[in-house]
Formats: C-alpha cells, structure tokens, sequence
C-alpha cells in the first residue's frame, strides 16, 4: 500500500473527474490520500471530498501565495475551530515562497507562525511548503519549536540539505514527490539517499509535478507509485519495504488519520 502524502483533490483539473482519479489510485495500490487546504474560503469543497470518501483526509491552511489576500482570515482560533472536525487530520499548507512572492514576505511570515501556533495548540502536523526561503523557514522552525513542541513535514522538498537536517532535528518528516524523478535532480536525489527511511513520505502534491514517466500530464494521486519507485531506487530498498516504511511514517505522523480506513 501506498500513501499519497499531498494532494489537491479539489482542483479543478481533478475534482471534475474524481470518480476516475480514484478508481486509478485504488488500481495503483494508492490506499489513502491527503487532500490540502490552501484557502479558507475554499476549505468546504475540500472537507466535503474527505467526508465522502473513507480513505481521504484533509487539511486546513492558507498556502503563501495566498497569505495577503486571505490575511484577514487567519487566526489560530479559525484554524483551531476547523480542526475539530475529524476529518481534519494537519494544519497546512502554510510557509514560505520566495520563488513567486505572490504575498509579501512580511505577511507570509505572520500567516507562517499563526498556522505554527495553531498546529502546536491542536497538536495536528503541519505541512510546510519552503520555496527559496531556506534561511527564514529554518530560523521561523526554530523560534516557534522553542516555545513549544509541534509535528510536521516539509512537502515537496526540494530545498538544500540544511532545511532537511534542521526539520528532522526538531521530529519532521520529509515528503517527496514526482521531482525527484526529473532529470535535472541530481541534488535533491543526492538528499534522498541521505534522509532516513524513518522519516521519509511520498506525495504527487497533484495536479503538478507529476513524475517521469508522465511528465508534462495533469498529476495525479496514481503517479506517486512512479515517485516512490524511484525513491525505492534511491535507499536501495524494495518497493514494498518503501511502501511499507512511508505509509507507517504517514500514519505515525498524522496520527488522526486511521489506516483502518484505508
């Protein structure tokens, strides 16, 4: 079995053919999958598709890029009050983008730490999106676990190896998507070989990045088998033994979720 760690099943490019997209994914030995809030104002349509299906969770968050727009939006209390639900298993994906900087740097940083409170005060994980910022995300990571423990997982990890060390110092996991199998990833690749098989997930962050062989596709939760073959390749294990290990990570990690309903 096989874990899709970060999906965004309410995306447009999926959710209009979602019957499909799961009958695929169950095909692909794909028994769960965590669907990603990345605005408030949008979080229904994703709680609905984790309340519809028994083997979906979700969470709740407002991405950087949307961290001016949905300002406004973000306190510890909303986050903690769609927590409750118990299809909510992490807060996220929150963070820092540097990269396209569709929200000011200040903001993102505020909604960072907002959505760190909100995750230390539910005790949920939190999904952590780090693009370009290695430095302030490390340094946000420390400050915040200073003031207390919380759980989480950088996604789509592609940054340098300094962000994974500091994150796995503090308890996170490392996710892992379809990039790794592009040609141009010698360095990430390199990290993989480093990081733990105990701390490793597997995602597609789907409807992007899908993975070679289906490079250029619309990315789908079927596609993480791709990534986590090549991620098999990489700690020169077994498909299985990868599959086993990153979907007992999932469940350790987020805890809310039950394999049971897989």
């Amino acid at each position: 079995m096989l874990v899709d760690s970060h999906c965004h099943l309410n995306f447009e490019q999926l959710s209009t053919n979602l019957p499909d997209i799961l009958r695929r994914a169950d095909l692909a030995d794909v028994g769960h999958m965590l669907t990603i809030g990345t605005k408030l104002r949008e979080f229904p349509s994703v709680l609905k598709i984790a309340q519809d299906h028994a083997n979906i969770t979700c969470s709740v968050g407002i991405h950087p890029h949307e961290a001016e727009t949905e300002g406004a939006d973000v306190t510890v209390e909303a986050l903690l009050e769609f927590a409750k639900d118990p299809n909510v298993v992490a807060i996220g994906e929150t963070g820092l983008d540097y990269f396209y900087e569709h929200s000011p740097r200040d903001v993102q940083k505020r909604s960072f730490r907002i959505h760190i409170d909100a995750a230390r005060q539910s005790g949920l994980p939190l999904i952590v999106h780090t693009r370009d910022a290695d430095e302030d995300t490390i340094e946000i990571l420390q400050e915040e676990y200073a003031k207390g423990p919380f759980t989480g997982v950088i996604h789509c990890f592609s940054s340098g190896w300094e962000v994974a060390e500091k994150s796995m110092e503090i308890g996170f996991y490392i996710s892992i998507s379809g990039i790794a199998t592009f040609k141009a990833a010698s360095e990430l690749r390199a990290h993989v070989e480093r990081i733990p098989l105990d701390r490793l997930l597997v995602e597609t962050d789907s409807p992007y990045l899908a993975p070679i062989p289906n490079r250029g596709k619309t990315n789908e939760p079927s596609f993480v088998r791709h990534t986590a073959e090549k991620v098999a390749e990489l700690k020169n294990v077994s498909l299985d033994e990868l599959g086993t290990a990153t979907t007992d990570n999932f469940f350790k990690l987020f805890s809310k979720a039950k394999p049971g309903a897989a």
